[in-house]
């Protein structure tokens, strides 16, 4: 359970830190359009320090982490957060900046939301079966 709790509060530093640099950043280069900054903050409380509590509350009544399907949800889901929000990052920045997009940022993004789905089918699979028993 301590690993649950370090994950989430590693997301909550994470999406502090994204949340600055999106202000900071944007005001340091008089950016005043749309960008993908403006999400990240956002996003990675929600999908990593909130559901990681939620994984959490979970744990404490269903013993999620004794399933067979625990540590491939945790890494699927993990990685494909991590690379989802690097992908935000990267593309938010490169917005701020004034650079074109480029197709192997969408498809890294693309690669990283697949990750995140795969993680909540190994999610589902874990909860219902923790349930069940």
């Amino acid at each position: 359970m301590k690993k649950i709790v370090w994950v989430s509060m590693i997301y909550m530093i994470l999406g502090l830190i994204f949340g600055v640099y999106y202000r900071e950043f944007t005001k340091l280069n008089d950016f005043t359009g749309v960008t993908q900054l403006s999400v990240t903050h956002t996003h990675t409380l929600i999908l990593g320090m909130f559901f990681f509590l939620t994984v959490l509350l979970l744990e404490k009544n269903f013993q999620l982490t004794a399933h067979k399907n625990y540590k491939k949800f945790f890494v699927c889901y993990n990685v494909g957060l991590g690379m989802t929000l690097m992908m935000l990052l990267v593309h938010g920045t490169m917005t701020v900046l004034g650079y074109a997009d480029h197709a192997a940022i969408s498809g890294i993004a693309g690669l990283g939301h697949i990750m995140l789905a795969v993680g909540l089918g190994y999610f589902f699979n874990v909860l219902s079966g923790s349930v069940r028993d």
